[in-house]
């Protein structure tokens, strides 16, 4: 089954690539992750009811409407992008009406990554290379100051690893790798195909 296939199964519309250029060059462009990997990640990784879910970057919300209509969890896309963040409330206004169930844990906020404050629920924050490294860098910190606040454990969930990425977790931060997910035939061929997961524990 193709993306657009299970795009029409819950009823959202998500494929195809970011056209033009962003207006800063520490975004990178939209592509959402593949359904197939994401099946494949949730073979090994689980989602919780009780998880808050926030996607960095997250284009029109493919992420977000997988999770919740997987696993029920709430989840938060973050995009600075106006015309991707406008078509991820018209996803949701289309998913919901199919759907119907538990639209309140379905957030969309649009502003830069850096610039939103986690929620002390939030649990779970996923990456596909949005953005500059720098920038993952304050959003990591802005991710452990609000744990200094409120106690929890939490996982980082990259897909497609950056290497400064991964170099900034292992080396400048308490967030441990626990499991990695290489993507069946395509791993092999390309070293990046695969989700690297971070946690920190307290």
């Amino acid at each position: 089954m193709n993306d657009s296939y299970i795009d029409g199964l819950l009823h959202i519309k998500t494929t195809g690539e970011q056209q033009g250029f962003n207006q800063s060059l520490h975004y990178n462009r939209y592509e959402p992750t593949p359904y197939v990997a994401l099946d494949e990640l949730f073979d090994h990784y689980e989602i919780e009811k009780s998880d808050h879910v926030v996607d960095f970057g997250c284009g029109k919300g493919r992420l977000n409407f997988y999770i919740h209509h997987v696993f029920h969890a709430t989840v938060t896309g973050i995009e600075m992008n106006d015309t991707f963040y406008h078509q991820a409330l018209e996803n949701k206004s289309r998913y919901t009406k199919k759907f119907g169930n538990h639209p309140d844990r379905i957030h969309f906020h649009k502003m830069l990554a850096e610039e939103y404050e986690i929620n002390p629920a939030d649990n779970r924050f996923y990456f596909f290379n949005p953005f500059s490294a720098g920038i993952f860098m304050k959003v990591v910190q802005n991710i452990l100051r609000s744990v200094e606040k409120t106690k929890r454990e939490v996982d980082i969930i990259l897909y497609y690893p950056s290497l400064d990425y991964t170099y900034f977790l292992d080396e400048q931060t308490s967030f441990e790798r626990k499991l990695e997910v290489p993507l069946t035939n395509l791993y092999e061929h390309n070293p990046y195909e695969k989700f690297s997961v971070y946690h920190l524990a307290y």
